[in-house]
Protein backbone atom coordinates (compact mmCIF):
# COMPACT_ATOMS: atom_id res chain seq x y z
CA UNK A 1 0.00 0.00 0.00
CA UNK A 2 2.81 2.38 0.92
CA UNK A 3 4.65 1.78 -2.37
CA UNK A 4 1.41 2.33 -4.29
CA UNK A 5 0.98 5.73 -2.66
CA UNK A 6 4.60 6.60 -3.43
CA UNK A 7 4.12 5.65 -7.10
CA UNK A 8 0.93 7.72 -7.36
CA UNK A 9 2.68 10.72 -5.78
CA UNK A 10 5.67 10.28 -8.10
CA UNK A 11 3.49 10.12 -11.21
CA UNK A 12 1.44 13.18 -10.22
CA UNK A 13 4.61 15.11 -9.45
CA UNK A 14 6.46 14.23 -12.63
CA UNK A 15 3.52 14.25 -15.05
CA UNK A 16 3.73 17.98 -15.87
CA UNK A 17 7.40 17.50 -16.71
CA UNK A 18 6.59 14.80 -19.24
CA UNK A 19 3.78 16.72 -20.95
CA UNK A 20 6.18 18.44 -23.36
CA UNK A 21 7.84 15.13 -24.09
CA UNK A 22 4.42 13.68 -24.80
CA UNK A 23 3.71 16.45 -27.29
CA UNK A 24 7.04 15.84 -29.02
CA UNK A 25 6.40 12.09 -29.08
CA UNK A 26 2.92 12.70 -30.54
CA UNK A 27 4.52 14.89 -33.22
CA UNK A 28 7.10 12.23 -34.08
CA UNK A 29 4.51 9.46 -34.25
CA UNK A 30 2.01 11.46 -36.35
CA UNK A 31 4.48 13.52 -38.36
CA UNK A 32 3.00 12.61 -41.76
CA UNK A 33 -0.56 13.43 -40.71
CA UNK A 34 0.51 16.72 -39.12
CA UNK A 35 2.49 17.65 -42.25
CA UNK A 36 -0.43 16.87 -44.60
CA UNK A 37 -3.37 18.19 -42.54
CA UNK A 38 -2.38 20.44 -39.63
CA UNK A 39 0.72 22.25 -40.91
CA UNK A 40 0.24 25.96 -41.62
CA UNK A 41 2.83 25.83 -44.42
CA UNK A 42 1.54 22.69 -46.21
CA UNK A 43 1.06 24.63 -49.43
CA UNK A 44 4.74 25.76 -49.35
CA UNK A 45 6.85 22.56 -49.51
CA UNK A 46 10.05 24.54 -50.25
CA UNK A 47 10.09 25.71 -46.60
CA UNK A 48 10.50 22.09 -45.37
CA UNK A 49 8.40 22.89 -42.32
CA UNK A 50 7.20 19.29 -41.93
CA UNK A 51 4.74 20.28 -39.19
CA UNK A 52 7.32 22.02 -36.99
CA UNK A 53 5.08 25.08 -36.95
CA UNK A 54 2.32 22.95 -35.42
CA UNK A 55 4.75 21.52 -32.86
CA UNK A 56 6.01 25.00 -31.94
CA UNK A 57 2.43 26.25 -31.58
CA UNK A 58 1.46 23.35 -29.30
CA UNK A 59 4.59 23.72 -27.16
CA UNK A 60 3.96 27.45 -26.83
CA UNK A 61 0.34 26.79 -25.78
CA UNK A 62 1.53 24.33 -23.14
CA UNK A 63 4.11 26.80 -21.82
CA UNK A 64 1.54 29.61 -21.63
CA UNK A 65 -0.90 27.31 -19.83
CA UNK A 66 1.82 26.29 -17.38
CA UNK A 67 2.78 29.93 -16.80
CA UNK A 68 -0.87 30.86 -16.21
CA UNK A 69 -1.29 28.01 -13.71
CA UNK A 70 1.88 29.08 -11.92
CA UNK A 71 0.80 32.71 -11.71
CA UNK A 72 -2.67 31.67 -10.47
CA UNK A 73 -1.04 29.48 -7.84
CA UNK A 74 1.28 32.28 -6.71
CA UNK A 75 -1.61 34.72 -6.50
CA UNK A 76 -3.63 32.28 -4.38
CA UNK A 77 -0.88 31.87 -1.78
CA UNK A 78 -1.75 33.83 1.35
CA UNK A 79 0.55 36.72 2.15
CA UNK A 80 2.79 36.21 5.13
CA UNK A 81 3.77 39.50 6.71
CA UNK A 82 7.29 39.22 8.03
CA UNK A 83 7.84 42.76 9.22
CA UNK A 84 5.47 44.97 11.15
CA UNK A 85 5.52 48.61 12.11
CA UNK A 86 6.28 49.44 15.74
CA UNK A 87 3.14 49.12 17.79
CA UNK A 88 4.00 51.27 20.78
CA UNK A 89 6.88 53.19 22.26
CA UNK A 90 7.70 52.22 25.83
CA UNK A 91 9.81 54.32 28.18
CA UNK A 92 10.84 53.61 31.74
CA UNK A 93 10.03 56.40 34.17
CA UNK A 94 12.62 57.23 36.82
CA UNK A 95 11.37 57.44 40.39
CA UNK A 96 14.01 59.64 42.03
CA UNK A 97 17.76 59.56 41.87
CA UNK A 98 19.40 56.19 41.85
CA UNK A 99 21.62 55.24 44.76
CA UNK A 100 25.22 54.75 43.88
CA UNK A 101 27.10 52.26 45.99
CA UNK A 102 30.76 51.75 45.64
CA UNK A 103 31.69 48.13 45.58
CA UNK A 104 35.13 47.04 46.66
CA UNK A 105 36.41 43.69 45.61
CA UNK A 106 39.66 42.35 46.77
CA UNK A 107 41.08 39.08 45.70
CA UNK A 108 43.26 37.12 48.03
CA UNK A 109 45.31 34.68 46.09
CA UNK A 110 46.80 32.05 48.29
CA UNK A 111 49.15 29.36 47.14
CA UNK A 112 48.76 25.86 48.31
CA UNK A 113 51.39 23.24 47.98
CA UNK A 114 50.56 19.63 48.69
CA UNK A 115 53.09 17.67 50.68
CA UNK A 116 55.02 15.35 48.40
CA UNK A 117 55.38 12.61 51.00
CA UNK A 118 51.68 11.76 50.95
CA UNK A 119 51.49 11.51 47.17
CA UNK A 120 51.15 7.87 46.10
CA UNK A 121 50.73 7.05 42.40
CA UNK A 122 47.88 4.68 41.50
CA UNK A 123 48.78 1.04 41.14
CA UNK A 124 49.31 -0.28 37.63
CA UNK A 125 47.09 -3.16 36.67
Amino acid sequence: MRTFIVYIWLVTTLLPTFSQWGTIAYYQINKQYITRVLCQNRDKPQLHCDGKCYLAKKLKEQQEKKDQQTSDFVESIPLLQLFTSPIAYFEFAQTGSPEVKQLNFSYHLATYQAPLSTFVPPPCA
